[in-house]
């Protein structure tokens, strides 16, 4: 009875030297992985990146993780006009199967999906938001965008008519979504009254919008958009996305 007790306040001591020593690995592995994710997407500050799954070793010794999940404060995405950028804020995404070449210089999950905002001042970008002639006597512009509820954008506009400012801004409810993976597209679902009659396209002119989101970490795609209180949610997701390399 002795010696099993001896046996098993060993195997104990080795589990827990096994499990210190496999977290210091994986610890010391994120870091590494952010560090080579900061470089490679040229990014202002360190992501965060999180290897799950225990043991971590026994994953590193096959070459594969099942998940890894990586956060991103903030990341400029092109809109694929003339070098513009748009802020995307907290894009969080979860890796799954990732595998690594041979000497760990680059990795690729087989899929991905996650989360991401973009502020409505960013958004704003998209829109007229300069006066603009839409008829002979009328100008208009978006001064604001909004959380309008139900996953829908308040779109404010400001006009001004026959020579005359209206004297608040009108509002327009709009639906959100995404469009071949890389579009956010606005559109109101009802046309704005600025007490003139107007052909719809000339309002439409105003109202609705499109903003293009480009170059996402290792080639991920937008999948869904909803309103929020803060902006926009963006769903991403991508399969066969390169990490790193």
């Amino acid at each position: 009875m002795r010696a099993l007790r001896i046996l098993l306040i060993v195997v104990v001591i080795l589990g827990g030297l096994f499990v210190i020593a496999d977290r210091l690995a994986v610890g010391f592995a994120e870091d590494e992985a952010a560090d080579k994710l900061r470089t490679t997407e040229g990014l202002a500050t360190t992501p965060d990146v999180s290897i799950k799954g225990f043991p971590f070793l026994t994953q590193a010794a096959a070459g594969e993780f099942d998940d890894i999940e990586v956060g991103i404060k903030d990341y400029e995405a092109s809109t694929g006009t003339d070098g513009d950028t748009i802020r995307v804020d907290d894009l969080k995404a979860a890796m799954k199967g990732v595998t690594f070449s041979g000497d760990y210089s680059s990795a690729t999950a087989a899929s991905a999906s996650g989360t991401a905002t973009i502020g409505y001042d960013e958004l704003l970008k998209a829109a007229k938001s300069e006066p603009t002639r839409v008829a002979p006597a009328v100008r208009a512009q978006v001064v604001g965008l909004s959380d309008g509820g139900n996953g829908k954008i308040e779109v404010k506009i400001d006009a001004t008519v026959l020579g005359v400012k209206l004297p608040r801004p009108v509002a327009v409810l709009s639906s959100v979504k995404v469009v071949d993976g890389d579009t956010v597209t606005v559109r109101a679902d009802s046309l704005p009254d600025l007490g003139i009659d107007l052909a719809e396209t000339a309002l439409r002119s105003i109202t609705d919008f499109d903003q293009t989101i480009e170059e996402l970490p290792g080639g991920i795609r937008l999948d869904k958009v909803q309103a929020a209180g803060d902006g926009v949610e963006i769903s991403v997701q991508g399969s066969n996305v390169r990490l790193a390399g």
